[in-house]
């Protein structure tokens, strides 16, 4: 209690900026926290078991989730990487009505290739960022003994869209803007949203963020999805990151939470159009390390039809590399309800649209709500 009175403490005589919302203050407040102090004190902790018992204001806000354990078989929960649904551990906010390896792998080595869009194409032709992972992954495995290097081009990729692809200028989804999605991450996400309730949940466009620890999200809220009554998946890896989840108008205070690596958080119903953020990427007390989380790989008999494959040695060397620094995040979406179609734009419109995603929204230094572990026991 005392630590935690002591961070509300700090947020309350942080200076003012003229015209500062609430929600910018705290943003600002943990853009600049001290890690291993009591700036920290009031941010919920999901992986701690007070969290659960409510011991203090912000852990009041949690409860526990029941979750539709029968709805996901433990065979199909198997294949997608994940423990049975019964084994799962999930949290709401009173207030606001597995296997990491291979999607770490996927993220890095698989999705960042075209035809998927990334932030590296607005300055890059297409055959210069046909296989970034190929050009990265000698630079990633001896990073340590020559620190003084130039970036990889992984170490550059910031964003990557999946299946209806978004465009940062218009804001919108459009037909005639589309790569197959992949399979594997339909699959998991599809599991996820059932074990929560969401039967018939459909993945259709995907964001990952390959954040720095020097990276924030910016305040905003996801509305360009047509279909607002389906769920927001967020799936978190490597470095922990504090999330703020706040309300419909900026000027309401937001809650602050840690996701840890695989951590996954729905935003549904009420939720799904609150405005959230991410000021604060934090890095290891260990120094450059893995969470213990991640030291667990896939188990050597899979499921025949797994959607989950083995990482290579090599590949996961690559991997812990990257993550040692780094956080990433995928958000899968479901974009249309079902029959529904885009809405008819005119070639106007079309071309006004037609435009290389270059806007970041991911910063360089610059209703429910429910919680799940992709591995509960880490």
């Amino acid at each position: 209690m005392g630590k935690m009175a002591a961070a509300v403490g700090s947020v309350a005589t942080l200076a003012a900026e003229p015209r500062e919302d609430a929600f910018r203050k705290l943003f600002r407040f943990y853009r600049q926290s001290r890690p291993g102090t009591a700036d920290l004190g009031a941010v919920i902790d999901f992986s701690a078991a007070h969290a659960a018992r409510g011991t203090g204001p912000s852990a009041r806000k949690v409860v526990r989730s029941q979750l539709s354990v029968s709805s996901v078989s433990d065979h199909d929960a198997h294949r997608a990487g994940l423990q049975p649904v019964s084994k799962w551990q999930a949290y709401g906010l009173q207030g606001y009505p597995g296997y990491q390896w291979h999607w770490v792998k996927q993220c890095l080595k698989l999705y960042s290739q075209k035809p998927n869009v990334c932030n590296l194409d607005k300055h890059m032709t297409q055959e210069e960022t046909q296989d970034l992972w190929e050009q990265s992954k000698e630079f990633l495995r001896y990073k340590e003994a020559n620190k003084r290097r130039p970036r990889s081009l992984l170490e550059k990729l910031r964003w990557v869209t999946l299946g209806y692809h978004y465009n940062w200028d218009s804001k919108k989804y459009s037909a005639d803007h589309y790569t197959p999605f992949p399979s594997d991450l339909a699959f998991l996400s599809e599991q996820v949203a059932t074990a929560c309730g969401f039967q018939g949940f459909r993945a259709e466009a995907g964001i990952l963020n390959y954040y720095r620890l020097d990276s924030t999200l910016g305040i905003h809220v996801d509305r360009s999805e047509l279909d607002h009554s389906k769920p927001l998946l967020s799936f978190s890896f490597g470095q922990s990151a504090i999330f703020l989840l706040g309300g419909l108008k900026r000027d309401e205070a937001p809650t602050a939470m840690f996701m840890h690596s695989g951590d996954i958080m729905v935003m549904s119903g009420f939720s799904r159009l609150l405005n959230h953020a991410v000021p604060r990427v934090l890095p290891s007390p260990q120094g450059e390390s893995l969470p213990c989380c991640l030291e667990t790989p896939l188990p050597a008999i899979l499921p025949r039809d797994s959607v989950v494959e083995p990482c290579s040695e090599e590949d996961w060397q690559v991997c812990t590399s990257y993550l040692k620094t780094a956080r990433v995040n995928m958000t899968v979406r479901q974009v249309l309800a079902t029959d529904q179609d885009f809405p008819w734009e005119s070639m106007e419109e079309k071309k006004r649209d037609i435009t290389i995603e270059g806007f970041c929204h991911l910063d360089d230094k610059n209703c429910q709500v429910k919680r799940v572990k992709l591995n509960p026991d880490s």
